[in-house]
């Protein structure tokens, strides 16, 4: 059975162990380009001892960060610097990895430490879009409802940051189709209330999703691997559901993508989420299971023991974390030590004498 320290094998990269970095957004880019802030912050989960490191969610257009400070990458100047932070990451055995994104409706935000409130265009904000002219929640603007014009338009944003992804030497790419953001706003009845080809039916709301990946697909290479991160339900009644989860997920595997990264929620504020550990750990193994597909499982693991269970009962085929990482990059080495599955070059050189 697999363990925790096991290489995992997606198409041509092989995963020095199961554990990911997953995309965590540090608001501290300055026009959509990465800082030194970024360089030391997935540098150091690098040397931590994770399998995958996760660059945050990036932008594909600039009103589709979710602050002026969010990292974008719809420009090639953004290149440069991430070549940098890739070629460290791959220096200390680690694969990088980024998750390109669309804010939607819960874009042109201030940075949470300043209050996290909607900006004006005299602020530095934007015109906000969604999949319809429903705001998030208290708060929030109501976003302008994309034409299909804009919609095509969006959809090729994502295949042009694909390809700069690849320029930039990352090695597994993730669309973000989760937490509320643009993608997941045309997923869930909740926030999709068009009455076209985009709104409805199941089929026409995950179209955007499907055309993005269909797109993304022409740049991205066939032997490198393509994630998509979702919010297997909207934990509310008639919103998404991982029954639809399941069957969007047979669908992208038909596409092409080789994991689910699976999260849940967002979709709307003030939602009673029964927030446990591992709560959302059952929603890889169903998606893993219906619709045998590769599943990154997320969410309150922070045992080295729980984490090793959850690969090794075959649950999900790795194991993202998030504010454990934040609180500790070093948790991969302490685990392995714990669980007995050091394996080589896990430990940097310049470390040895500490461990």
């Amino acid at each position: 059975m697999p363990h925790l320290f096991d290489p995992y094998t997606i198409k041509s990269i092989t995963i020095r162990n199961r554990i990911g970095v997953s995309p965590m957004c540090q608001y501290s880019s300055e026009d959509g380009h990465t800082t030194d802030w970024h360089l030391v912050h997935l540098g150091t989960r690098a040397t931590g001892g994770a399998g995958l490191v996760m660059m945050e969610a990036s932008a594909v257009t600039p009103e589709g960060r979710i602050t002026p400070k969010d990292n974008g990458i719809y420009q090639d100047s953004h290149i440069l610097k991430l070549k940098r932070i890739t070629s460290f990451i791959k220096s200390q055995g680690a694969t990088p990895a980024i998750q390109i994104a669309h804010a939607g409706r819960k874009a042109s935000r201030e940075v949470p430490w300043r209050g996290e409130r909607h900006l004006s265009n005299s602020e530095g904000g934007w015109q906000i879009v969604g999949s319809s002219a429903v705001s998030f929640g208290e708060g929030y603007e109501v976003p302008h409802p994309l034409s299909l014009n804009e919609i095509s338009d969006i959809v090729g944003s994502f295949k042009k940051a694909a390809k700069r992804c690849l320029e930039s030497g990352f090695e597994l790419l993730e669309i973000h189709a989760a937490h509320g953001y643009l993608l997941h706003s045309f997923l869930s009845p909740i926030s999709n209330h068009r009455t076209d080809s985009y709104g409805g039916s199941f089929e026409n709301r995950i179209r955007i999703l499907l055309e993005v990946v269909e797109a993304v697909k022409e740049v991205w290479p066939s032997h490198l691997p393509l994630a998509v991160r979702l919010s297997c339900t909207d934990w509310i009644d008639r919103g998404w559901t991982l029954i639809d989860s399941v069957y969007l997920s047979i669908e992208l595997k038909r596409l092409g993508v080789d994991l689910i990264d699976c999260s849940s929620g967002a979709i709307a504020p003030n939602i009673k989420i029964p927030i446990k550990k591992h709560f959302q750990v059952p929603f890889a193994e169903e998606i893993k299971k219906k619709a045998d597909i590769a599943t990154a499982a997320v969410g309150l693991i922070t045992e080295p023991k729980e984490a090793n269970n959850v690969i090794y009962k075959e649950r999900a085929d790795m194991v993202f974390l998030a504010k454990e990482l934040l609180r500790n990059p070093y948790w991969p080495i302490q685990a392995a030590q714990y669980l007995n599955q050091i394996t080589p070059g896990l430990i940097p050189l310049q470390y040895l004498r500490g461990f």
